[in-house]
Parts: structure tokens; sequence; C-alpha cells
């Protein structure tokens, strides 16, 4: 049963069914040198007076399932975000309802939550959770991954249950696109690697989506490649979109769970279209919390401007 307020299509659910939360007892201020919020580097100033709406992006470290405290980390991710001030949130590995139960718990106050239901947990692991009303959601998935000498069977598989969860606001007409291709272990992305092809495909399918969405857009996620790759600038081309960072975000990835030696990257984005301005960019959870960092990935949050319509 889908609650008053929120639909359903025939490739993705919208629930509605958190109760309207209380009055908070405080205002929740988000300062430069609190370990849970860092300043971020504004990266455009918006030209035209538009809707406001702020949107933040997190790979919320999914596994391993035991010995990684999930539980505790989760309860931190979902009560920060409830108190902060975004008002739509893409997360990324959530791979079962275990998972989206515990951050569901801790996130009251959105009581959009958008994921397409697959065997044990939301596709791709993939969930938008809005304060915001929503309209419809659906799942594009990649689609199977073209052959790639030297690929492990595990990353094949995962490659096939990937995709882009696309939620429409209602209000404002916005199209939110949340993603998270394949993982790349080689930590190199250039063509001679064995993960590019699968990585060029599912960017290629992934350009589709985004150009079907109109000129009021944003992508965010975890893209398992790197800012610098050729693999994200030819991407960036096909689709015209613009970093909500002007290309100036540190490394999203922690360097803590890297191999010695190896060299962190930006692999994380908000993106805009066209008729989307940013007014600021930030960093979330950048410091650790009492038990420690709540994930191996930075988090991002995102300020945006709308043009209006009309």
């Amino acid at each position: 049963m889908t609650e008053p307020g929120a639909t359903r299509s025939d490739q993705g659910r919208v629930l509605a069914v958190l109760p309207r939360p209380q009055a908070p007892l405080g205002v929740w201020c988000f300062l430069p040198d609190h370990p849970r919020w860092s300043a971020g580097v504004v990266a455009r100033v918006r030209c035209v007076a538009g809707e406001l709406l702020t949107i933040a992006s997190f790979n919320t470290r999914g596994i391993p399932l035991t010995g990684s405290q999930l539980a505790e980390r989760y309860a931190a991710i979902g009560a920060g975000f409830d108190a902060g001030d975004a008002e739509v949130v893409c997360c990324q590995e959530v791979f079962t309802y275990w998972h989206l139960r515990l951050l569901v718990r801790r996130m009251r106050s959105f009581r959009q939550v958008s994921y397409r239901p697959a065997t044990a947990g939301p596709a791709g692991g993939l969930v938008t959770f809005s304060r915001r009303p929503v309209s419809s959601t659906g799942y594009r998935r990649f689609g199977r991954p073209p052959r790639a000498p030297g690929v492990p069977r595990a990353s094949r598989f995962q490659a096939r249950l990937k995709g882009a969860l696309v939620t429409r606001l209602a209000r404002p007409g916005l199209c939110v696109i949340n993603t998270h291709p394949v993982a790349n272990h080689d930590g190199d992305w250039s063509e001679a690697n064995r993960y590019y092809p699968l990585h060029r495909a599912q960017f290629a399918v992934l350009a589709h989506v985004v150009n079907e969405a109109g000129p009021r857009a944003v992508v965010c996620g975890d893209f398992n490649i790197a800012r610098e790759s050729s693999l994200f600038g030819e991407f960036m081309a096909a689709t015209g979109l613009a970093d909500a960072f002007g290309g100036a975000c540190p490394p999203t990835f922690r360097a803590e769970y890297l191999p010695a030696g190896a060299t962190p990257h930006c692999i994380d984005f908000i993106l805009t279209t066209g008729e989307v301005t940013v007014e600021s960019a930030a960093l979330v959870f950048a410091g650790k919390e009492l038990l420690g960092y709540v994930s191996d990935h930075i988090g991002l949050r995102a300020r945006l401007s709308l043009t209006p319509t009309g």
C-alpha cells in the first residue's frame, strides 16, 4: 500500500510511511571545524535567483557486514543527516533491507524513501531519501557487461546489477540521478586497464540517462573513476554536466583504506545540468566520529539553485 502523497512506478518504489517528526528542540549548525561537516569550496555563484535545495551524496560502506561496526556506523550516518539541512540524500552501498531499516530508523524526517526493490535489498545498493515531495522513481540497469579479459567473475556479476536510480521531485521539478558503477580494484583508469571496457559501457548508459533527464537534473554518487581519468572527461563532454566543486574537490576515498603507497583520488561527485547552478559545496563526514570513520568515503553536499521556469 502507498501512503497519501507517495507514488509508485513499475520500475521503482517511493515510500512515505514515516510519521511526521516532532518539532526539533534545537537548531543544527554546520561549523567549519565540526568533525562531521567540513567547509567546502564555493564552486560557482548563481546568476539567476531560483528555488534553493540542498543535496548530499554518500557511500555508506555497506560491506563487510561483520567486523565493521555497521549498525553503529549507520546509526551515526542516519542521525547526522536527520539533524542536518540536506533535503535530499543519495546513498550508495545500501545492499540489504537490513541496511535500509537501519537508515530509515534514524532518518525519520525524510518521509520519502526511493529505491527499486530487489531480492536482497535496494537494486544496485542505491537509495534516495527526500524531505521534498517525490512524483516518480525508476531504475535503469547498465545492462550486460562487455567482454573484459582479466576481470574477476565477482566484478562481472556485480556489474550486471549496477545502474542508476532516477527520482523526480514534485517540488521543485528536479530529476535526481543516484548511481554507483562497478569498482576498479586496480586504481588504474587507463584504456589498457582490464576494467576500462566495463566502465566505458556503464558510463555510456549513464550518459544516455542524464541526457534524457532534461535541463533540471543533478547526478550524484560514487563513480569509481578518478576525476583525472579520460573516462570522466568523456562522460562530462557527452553530458555537458558541471562539477559542483569546480574540479577542486579533494580525494573522497580515504587513504587509510588503500594499500600502502597508493594514491587517493576524488571518485565521488555531485554534477549538475544547465538550469541548476551551485551556490556552495562542502564535504560531509570528513572527520572521525566517536566510533571512528563512519565510511571509507567522504561525503559531498551542495546548495543548488534552480533557474525559474516560464
